[in-house]
């Protein structure tokens, strides 16, 4: 069985240097022709969290932030997986496999697993292959399958013979995935349901008719990242790895646009935690392999059987793709469907005492 080494983080001296530079030489555009985010973020907070990013952010108080929670590389399926292993220390803990999604990283946890070890989990977050300090594939495969399998034995490498699993975004295909799947894992949590709209919409009820109309505005002005990173990642990646400006706006226009924010992602999130995320893609230069899991795998990201397994749900009202139960249980055995009050598509970094108090009392049954 292939080790587990211990990891830290430790981002060169030199590459912080570097980031500077290419922050002070950035190439501005002109401004946005409208006075909203409707053509992309904004150029004045663009530069304005671009100089907060050179000036005032520390990175290594970041760092070590981050470092306090034990973090490990195990190579899987020849793909070295870096992941955070939290035990909480109690005999009676059940493991809790948490998947993070793009644009996101397993720093969107970062408010959540202390709370999750002191309810009694030992919580297990791994960077999703080419995202993060997880390697970049470098052949074709890795997609939803693959990644699920990989998961399921590294929970078994950790030593748990049952678990749940939690999942949001590329997280909730990966953790519907384990559920088909029917290993290791006994139940599954989710924050953003799989399901689809019924074809005859003709006296739909009013809940469901404005959750369509979302989705198709998604579709119709919010999807077009999805669409170039699902046929032409590569492409993309040469400005992402290149230029930090637009790695930062081409994550953070995401997390205006899907948090339950008013408009402003720093009416939920400081400019340190957003700028945290944004780092993890920059730092480890993943802007174009963390893209490819979208070649790989959003043509087959809402396909495949139903989970046979006890499914928990929180429903915040901003997720991007709101589906209703109705749409969802011809995909899931869902026993526990919560409605939150507020919340949007990274619950977990949004509203982290909601989310782990429906996760808790979820996985709770399953001890």
């Amino acid at each position: 069985m292939p080790e587990i080494r211990p990891f830290r983080i430790a981002i060169p001296d030199t590459e912080l240097a570097d980031l500077h530079t290419r922050l002070r030489r950035t190439r501005w555009p002109e401004a946005e022709c409208v006075d909203d985010w409707s053509q992309g973020m904004p150029l004045a907070y663009t530069r304005e969290l671009a100089d907060y990013w050179l000036d005032e952010y520390d990175w290594r108080e970041r760092e070590r932030a981050l470092n306090r929670f034990d973090q490990y590389v195990t190579e899987i399926d020849g793909l070295d997986i870096h992941f955070i292993h939290q035990r909480c220390g109690r005999a009676d803990a059940f493991p809790l496999l948490i998947t993070h999604g793009w644009p996101g990283s397993v720093a969107e946890f970062q408010k959540v697993i202390r709370p999750l070890t002191a309810a009694g989990f030992d919580v297990v977050c791994p960077s999703l292959p080419g995202f993060g300090f997880s390697g970049k594939p470098g052949s074709t495969g890795w997609g939803l399958g693959r990644i699920a399998t990989a998961w399921d034995e590294l929970m078994v490498r950790l030593g748990y013979q049952r678990y749940g699993a939690q999942g949001g975004d590329w997280g909730a295909a990966v953790t519907t995935q384990i559920g088909r799947n029917i290993g290791h894992c006994v139940a599954i949590h989710t924050n953003m349901p799989l399901g689809m709209p019924p074809i005859d919409v003709a006296g739909m009820p009013a809940d469901e008719r404005a959750a369509l109309e979302r989705i198709d505005y998604h579709y119709r002005w919010g999807s077009g990242y999805s669409k170039l990173q699902a046929t032409r990642p590569q492409t993309l990646g040469y400005g992402l790895v290149d230029s930090p400006v637009a790695q930062l706006a081409w994550i953070v226009e995401k997390f205006q646009s899907w948090m339950d924010c008013d408009g402003h992602p720093e009416n939920v999130l400081t400019k340190d935690e957003l700028l945290d995320n944004v780092m993890l893609y920059w730092a480890t230069a993943s802007g174009a392999s963390s893209a490819r899991l979208y070649w790989e795998s959003v043509a087959i990201f809402s396909e495949g059987s139903p989970v046979p397994l006890p499914t928990g749900v929180a429903a915040f009202p901003k997720e991007t793709l709101c589906n209703p139960r109705s749409w969802c249980e011809p995909n899931y055995n869902i026993t526990r469907w919560t409605t939150m009050p507020r919340g949007g598509h990274f619950p977990a970094f949004e509203q982290p005492e909601l989310f782990v108090e429906d996760v808790s009392s979820f996985f709770d049954d399953f001890r």
